[in-house]
């Protein structure tokens, strides 16, 4: 049953166990495994991504199966409903939209002396997108990860997923990516797929950025690769905390709980209000709906280690909690969310008001969906079209523009001990005279 708290110490300890709840030990003995499986991909390419398929996976491929054939893309759109087609296809012009708001302007800056300085954008040669499997399909993490690489003008996105126990691929997520621009799918997942895209094998190019989110072992390659390759993030499992008051109906705010903790049975689902009715209320309705939920077992799991209700004495009070907590996603189902908003400072993805759950955001309302989760939010943001881009700076000085700044340079060179600097712009400066 979801807990209700009612003393503010003990409601501090519990959202600190739950946020923290991804770094334990267990996680030390998974770190040496996925050690093992990056240096045998490294060393061995083809050969050790197939071993580990078939041992982690159970899975038996060649290496011509490993990439999706054009023939199976094609007969994806005749597996799909023309419902979810519409849906897929409205959900990524929806992100598309959004994203290419979001698009860094490169930039140029004329001074004085004819000193010019400015950046210039320009995206990564190429991507790598993870989709994860294994519990369902997620074509709404296809588009997340792969559309704004397309927005940011990425030339080449490859896509790595685990394949179901017929070595087939969900044709959802294959039409998905086929809507998105994705050029290349291989089916392999977990540890040994990230290890592929970081450093390249026979088959897999090696890969400059990459994102999306898998369980604990794609998260600690990825963790183990970045500076090989750049990352997106470290998601941890899947997160929701909501304020409510007195104009919060309960059966919707159990729904929205339900919604977070039937993604994994480490999901947080987490509800902030000072209305003691309410409370019981959500508590009651938690239950009801978890009678005949499809995913039951999992579900109750989740809600049991990291369901929590904490009854609060003010909307103010429960901003705070929430800004300790910094959550991955963040619902404020109260009369007047604007006002409340302004003493938020930390949640990766805000929804405001009654209409609009949680799950808007995870398919089409056009924000991405792939979130700092862990209390990252605190520094973090969501993926986006920078993700896939670079800046580099520009600059450039006249020679009246070096020789004003020439004693300047090489009186902090000297106090360096680097005497080559200073001799870089006292030789130019000098032939000026």
């Amino acid at each position: 049953m979801l807990r209700i708290i009612t003393q503010q110490a003990e409601a501090q300890i519990e959202l600190r166990r739950i946020r923290d709840r991804t770094s334990q030990d267990h996680v030390i003995h998974k770190e040496a495994t996925v050690r093992e499986v990056l240096q045998a991909i490294k060393r061995q390419g083809d050969k050790a991504l197939l071993h580990y398929t078939e041992e982690f996976d159970h899975q038996t491929l060649s290496i011509d199966g490993l990439r999706v054939s054009g023939s199976e893309l094609d007969a994806a759109y005749q597996q799909v409903s023309k419902e979810l087609l519409d849906a897929i296809q409205l959900a990524a012009q929806q992100i598309e939209a959004f994203h290419r708001q979001r698009v860094p302007k490169s930039w140029v800056q004329f001074g004085d002396d004819e000193i010019v300085l400015g950046k210039r954008y320009t995206p990564v040669d190429r991507a790598g997108i993870y989709v994860p499997g294994g519990r369902a399909s997620y074509p709404s993490t296809v588009l997340m990860n792969a559309i704004p690489a397309k927005v940011a003008k990425v030339p080449q996105v490859v896509m790595v997923t685990p394949p179901g126990s017929d070595k087939t691929i969900n044709p959802a997520v294959l039409v998905a990516a086929q809507e998105a621009g994705v050029q290349e799918i291989y089916r392999v997942g977990g540890a040994q797929a990230i290890a592929a895209l970081a450093y390249g094998t026979e088959t897999i190019p090696k890969v400059d950025v990459i994102t999306g989110p898998g369980n604990i072992y794609v998260t600690l390659a990825k963790k183990l690769v970045y500076g090989t390759v750049g990352i997106d993030s470290l998601a941890g499992p899947s997160e929701v905390l909501i304020i409510a008051d007195t104009a919060a109906n309960p059966v919707y705010i159990a729904a929205d709980l339900l919604a977070q903790a039937e993604h994994d049975p480490m999901a947080a689902s987490i509800l902030l209000t000072s209305e003691a009715q309410l409370a019981k209320q959500v508590q009651e309705e938690v239950e009801r709906q978890l009678k005949d939920h499809p995913r039951r077992l999992l579900t109750e799991k989740a809600i049991a280690h990291f369901g929590l209700i904490v009854l609060v004495d003010s909307l103010d009070e429960a901003a705070e909690l929430s800004n300790e907590f910094a959550p991955e996603h963040l619902e404020l189902e109260i009369a007047e969310p604007w006002d409340l908003l302004e003493k938020i400072r930390h949640a990766g993805a805000i929804f405001l008001g009654h209409s609009t759950p949680e799950a808007v955001g995870d398919y089409l309302a056009g924000p991405n969906h792939t979130l700092p989760t862990s209390g990252a939010a605190r520094y973090a943001s969501a993926l986006g079209v920078e993700t896939f881009m670079k800046h580099s700076s520009l600059i450039q000085y006249s020679s009246t523009a070096l020789n004003k700044v020439s004693s300047a340079i090489q009186a902090l060179a000297e106090a360096e001990g680097l005497p080559s600097h200073a001799d870089s712009v006292r030789l130019r400066t000098q032939e000026e005279l």
